[in-house]
């Protein structure tokens, strides 16, 4: 299994920044492979912010290239997601996201509780 546990969200004006942290922990033999971040804004669907593989390898939707960097690391299971340049359409409840695989063999995904951005005009 694996619990991830979120901070870091808040409310902030346009132009400003905000760091998300996310710590995951894996018991009964799982290892985290895939980390990374997803957002759900009101009424719309969940989509993928960023993530970043075990060998640090990143993916960026493109409405946050450029001004958000994924960062994780790997002895400590974090992940962190720096915004900048932040945007009101940024605003979302932002939700870490885990892929791990069991010792058996099938990869399992897992996902936080959710920490709401808010970038005020």
């Amino acid at each position: 299994q694996v619990q991830l546990m979120e901070s870091g969200g808040g409310l902030v004006q346009t132009g400003g920044s905000l760091r998300l942290s996310c710590a995951a922990s894996a018991t009964g033999g799982f290892s985290i492979n895939r980390l990374g971040w997803y957002r759900q804004a009101p009424g719309k669907q969940r989509e993928l912010v960023a993530t970043v593989s075990r060998d640090s390898g990143t993916n960026y939707d493109d409405s946050v290239k450029g001004r958000f960097t994924v960062s994780r690391d790997n002895a400590e299971n974090t992940v962190y997601l720096q915004m900048n340049s932040l945007k009101t359409e940024d605003t979302a409840v932002y939700y870490c996201n885990a892929r791990a695989r069991a010792p058996w063999g099938p990869i399992y995904e897992y996902w936080g509780q959710g920490t709401q951005v808010t970038v005020s005009s």
